[in-house]
């Protein structure tokens, strides 16, 4: 029996794609999942957690963002670091001058935030991930997001850095300040895609165990018009579970992130 070919309609076969398309849009698929360097790529050589030069290893890997923690000091500078504590000692007791005698683990002084957007605007291209540490004080977290946005506008880099904390108070802040549009996440893991979309928020930051207890977090979300990034995914089995399916994982693992990424 003679094998008849179909005949295919150009115009029904971009039908079927355009509507391929639009189901995935409405199962909330996501695209390429970002890789965000945690604390920038400080786990290779000559590297270090917070420092400028972690920053630039993250640009140089091809990552889509570098994430960093700030602190506002006793003498109100911001600067990069992730623990509460030096010495037994909070960070926010300390002066800049004092901070500025330390060095990190490569032998950099701690950056101060704008020594930090600097170099990230004179050497970089990656979007910047500020974490904005819990504060003493909510009079302390609001002087702190105060100068933060008003260095970022200033400094002409409103549209690479978003804004993410634990804190609830400095989250509401960074909404209200920042540009309309501005990406600001929350990280306690506590609210609802619902309770995020009312508060303002671009959608959740949340570790995987989150979304592993509300395994239809990262849908709904996506239903409501948010994003979704998830930390700190460092082994490849976990990765592999967010991985087209989160829009943005952190990671200590950057470069096998990115590996992973880009064979999808």
């Amino acid at each position: 029996m003679e094998h008849v070919v179909p005949v295919r309609n150009p115009f029904v076969m971009k039908k079927i794609l355009f509507l391929s398309f639009m189901l995935a849009g409405a199962l909330g698929l996501s695209a390429q999942t970002k890789i965000i360097a945690h604390r920038g790529f400080w786990d290779t050589s000559g590297s270090a957690q917070n420092g400028i030069m972690a920053l630039l290893k993250a640009d140089s890997i091809g990552a889509y963002g570098s994430e960093f923690d700030v602190w506002l000091t006793k003498d109100g500078r911001l600067v990069l670091n992730h623990d509460n504590r030096i010495d037994g000692r909070s960070v926010e007791d300390y002066t800049l001058a004092e901070l500025k005698q330390r060095r990190l683990e490569n032998g950099e002084p701690m950056p101060t935030l704008e020594e930090f957007l600097t170099v990230a605007k004179a050497k970089t291209t990656l979007m910047l991930v500020l974490e904005l540490k819990p504060h003493a004080t909510p009079l302390r977290e609001d002087r702190a997001v105060k100068d933060i946005v008003d260095m970022v506008r200033r400094m002409g880099l409103e549209s690479r850095v978003s804004y993410i904390s634990f804190s609830l108070n400095a989250v509401r802040q960074f909404i209200r300040l920042a540009p309309q549009g501005t990406p600001v996440f929350y990280l306690n893991g506590e609210l609802s895609p619902e309770e995020l979309k009312e508060l303002g928020c671009a959608g959740p930051d949340y570790h995987m165990d989150v979304f592993r207890r509300n395994p239809e977090w990262i849908d709904r979300c996506h239903e409501l018009g948010m994003k979704v990034n998830v930390w700190t995914v460092n082994r490849a089995e976990d990765r592999a579970r967010f991985m087209g399916v989160a829009d943005y994982l952190t990671t200590d693992r950057p470069v096998e992130a990115l590996e992973e990424a880009s064979a999808r």
